[in-house]
C-alpha cells in the first residue's frame, strides 16, 4: 500500500503542476486567439508546419528520454549517488551527440523536403525558411535540456515548474504586446521571440540543476555499460516514439502536402486544445509516475500495480470531466476563445477528444512497462499498430478523402493498443490479473454511458437552437459536468475510494 509520505508527497507534486496548468493555460488560451488573429490562419498554419519538421525529427530525442528519465529516476530510487552522476553525464554526452546529428539532418533532408513537398504560398516563402531556422535552434537546445528534466522530475520537484511558469506566461504576454507593435515580418518575429523565450527558460533550469544536485554537474562520461543499458531500453521506445511523431507532427506535414496551411491550422488548433485537456492528466501522471517506478525498484511490485490501476482509473475520469461538455460545446467554445473558426476545426476538436479517451489508457498502462524496463513487445506490436494506421492515412488522403479521415484512424489506432494491446501485455509480461482490467474498464464504460443521456437531451432540446447564447453555453457545461461527476460519485468510485475523498473534503472542511 502507499505509504503516508509517499502519497503527500504525490498530493504535493499534483497540487503544485495544477498551479503551473491554470496559469499556463489561461495565458495560453488569450494568447493563441491573439496570435491567430495577428499572423492569420494562412501564417498560423505554415509556422506549424514548419515547425513539424523539425520536431518530427526529434522522434529518437524522445525515445533517449524515455530511456535517460528511466534510469535517472531507477538510480534515485536506489539511492546510489555516484552511478546517478554517471548516468546523467553519459546521458548528456549522448543527447549533445544527438544534437548534433538533428542539425545535420534539418539542414539537409529537412530543408529538401520544405522546399519540394510542402505547399507554401510562394511570397511566403521566405518566412517560412526563417520560422525552419528558428525552430532548429528551439529543437536542439529541447534535446539537450533532457536529462536536466529528468532530473527535476526524479527529485519530484514540480515546485520549481509552477514558479518559471509564472514569469514564462508574463514573457508570453510580452510577446503578444511585440506583435502588436512590431513593424517587421509578423511571422518572422513571433518566430524569433518564440525561440528566445524557448532558450531563457531551458537556460534557468539547467543552472537551476547545477545549483541544487550535486549529480547535475557535468563531466564527459561515456560509461559503456549504461550507454549499453540506456541505449538498450531506449531502442525499443525508438520503435514507438518514431511511429508516434509520424501521428503527430506527420499528420500535420501530411495535411499540408495535400491541403492548404488554413486546414493545418485547423488540426493545429485542435491539438492545443487537446493539449489543455491532457495537461489536467499530464499532471496528475507526472506526479504519479516516478512513484510507480520506484516502487518497482523497491521491489514492491504489489503497490506499483495497485497505483497504476487506480492512476489509470483516475486519469480517465479526469479527461472525460473536460472532453465531454467542450464537445457538447465545441463550436461556441471556438467563437469564444478565437473569435474566428477555421474551417473543419471545430470537428478535429470534437474527434481528437474522443481519441484521447483511449489514448489516455494507453499512456497510463505503459506506466508500469516503463518502469520494469520490458517495453520489447510494447515497442513492436504498438508500432506496428501506428504505422498501419499511419499509412492507411496516407493512402486515404492520397485518393481525396475530407481531412478528418485523419482522427477517425487515430480514435481506431487508440483503441486497439489502450483497450487490447496493453491489458494483454501485462498480463503476458507482468503477470496482472484480467480482474484487474475488468475493474478498470467496466467502471470507466459504466460512467461515460450514464453520464451522455442528460446533456445528449439539453444539446438536442435547447442548446442547438441556441448555441451562440453565452449563457446556454454555460449551462451545457455545467449539466454535462454536473452528469459526470455524479455518475462517477455513484459508479466510479468504490465504498474506499468513497469514504477517502469525503475524510479529505472533511479535513479541509475543519481546517
Amino acid at each position: 500500500m502507499p505509504t503516508v509520505s509517499s502519497n503527500k508527497t504525490i498530493a504535493k507534486n499534483t497540487l503544485m503542476l495544477y498551479i503551473r496548468m491554470f496559469i499556463t493555460m489561461i495565458v495560453s488560451l488569450y494568447t493563441s486567439r491573439v496570435i491567430l488573429q495577428v499572423l492569420g490562419v494562412e501564417d498560423y498554419g505554415i509556422y506549424h508546419s514548419v515547425g513539424g519538421i523539425t520536431m518530427l525529427m526529434t522522434f529518437v530525442n524522445h525515445a533517449l528520454a524515455t530511456g535517460t528519465s528511466r534510469y535517472i529516476t531507477y538510480s534515485l530510487g536506489k539511492g546510489d549517488e555516484r552511478e546517478l552522476n554517471i548516468v546523467f553525464s553519459t546521458a548528456l554526452t549522448i543527447h549533445i551527440a544527438l544534437a548534433i546529428i538533428i542539425v545535420l539532418v534539418a539542414e539537409t533532408v529537412g530543408l529538401w523536403f520544405l522546399y519540394n513537398k510542402l505547399i507554401i504560398p510562394p511570397e511566403r516563402m521566405s518566412a517560412a525558411l526563417y520560422c525552419y531556422q528558428m525552430s532548429i535552434v528551439t529543437v536542439v537546445l529541447g534535446i539537450t535540456q533532457v536529462p536536466y528534466g529528468a532530473l527535476i522530475i526524479g527529485h519530484e520537484r514540480m515546485n520549481i515548474y509552477a514558479y518559471v511558469s509564472v514569469v514564462e506566461v508574463v514573457l508570453k504576454l510580452l510577446i503578444v504586446y511585440a506583435l502588436y507593435l512590431s513593424p517587421f515580418d509578423k511571422l518572422k518575429v513571433y518566430a524569433t521571440l518564440f525561440s528566445l523565450l524557448s532558450a531563457g527558460i531551458r537556460i534557468f533550469y539547467r543552472i537551476y540543476c547545477v545549483r541544487h544536485f550535486k549529480e547535475a554537474h557535468y563531466q564527459f562520461v561515456f560509461d559503456k555499460k549504461y550507454l549499453k543499458e540506456i541505449g538498450a531500453f531506449s531502442g525499443w521506445s525508438l520503435f514507438t516514439n518514431a511511429v508516434n511523431a509520424l501521428n503527430g507532427q506527420g499528420i500535420l506535414i501530411l495535411l499540408n502536402m495535400f491541403f492548404s496551411p488554413a486546414i493545418v491550422a485547423s488540426r493545429a488548433i485542435s491539438l492545443q486544445v487537446n493539449g489543455a485537456v491532457m495537461q489536467f492528466v499530464g499532471n496528475f501522471r507526472t506526479a504519479i509516475n516516478p512513484q510507480i517506478t520506484k516502487r518497482m525498484a523497491a521491489g514492491n511490485l504489489e503497490g506499483s500495480k495497485n497505483l497504476t490501476m487506480i492512476s489509470a482509473k483516475f486519469s480517465y475520469y479526469i479527461v472525460l470531466i473536460f472532453a465531454v461538455p467542450i464537445i457538447f460545446a465545441t463550436e461556441t467554445l471556438l467563437r469564444l476563445w478565437l473569435g474566428q473558426v477555421p474551417e473543419y476545426s471545430v470537428r478535429f476538436v470534437q474527434l481528437i477528444l474522443i481519441d484521447s479517451l483511449f489514448y489516455v489508457l494507453n499512456s497510463c498502462l505503459y506506466s508500469p512497462l516503463y518502469a520494469a524496463g520490458k517495453i520489447r513487445e510494447n515497442a513492436l506490436i504498438s508500432t506496428l499498430v501506428a504505422f498501419v494506421s499511419f499509412a492507411l492515412t496516407y493512402v486515404f488522403l492520397r485518393l481525396g478523402y475530407s481531412p478528418l479521415t485523419t482522427s477517425y484512424l487515430a480514435i481506431i489506432k487508440s483503441m486497439i493498443i489502450g483497450v487490447i494491446v496493453k491489458p494483454i501485455m501485462l498480463v503476458k509480461i507482468l503477470h496482472y490479473n484480467w480482474r484487474d482490467f475488468l475493474s478498470l474498464f467496466l467502471p470507466c464504460f459504466l460512467v461515460t454511458i450514464c453520464s451522455l443521456p442528460i446533456p445528449t437531451l439539453f444539446y438536442m432540446l435547447e442548446y442547438q437552437s441556441s448555441s451562440s447564447n453565452v449563457w446556454m453555453f454555460l449551462a451545457m457545461v455545467f449539466i454535462a459536468g454536473a452528469s459526470i461527476v455524479c455518475s462517477i460519485w455513484f459508479l466510479g468510485l468504490t465504498p474506499v475510494m468513497k469514504e477517502q475523498v469525503t475524510g479529505l473534503v472533511k479535513s479541509r472542511l475543519v481546517r
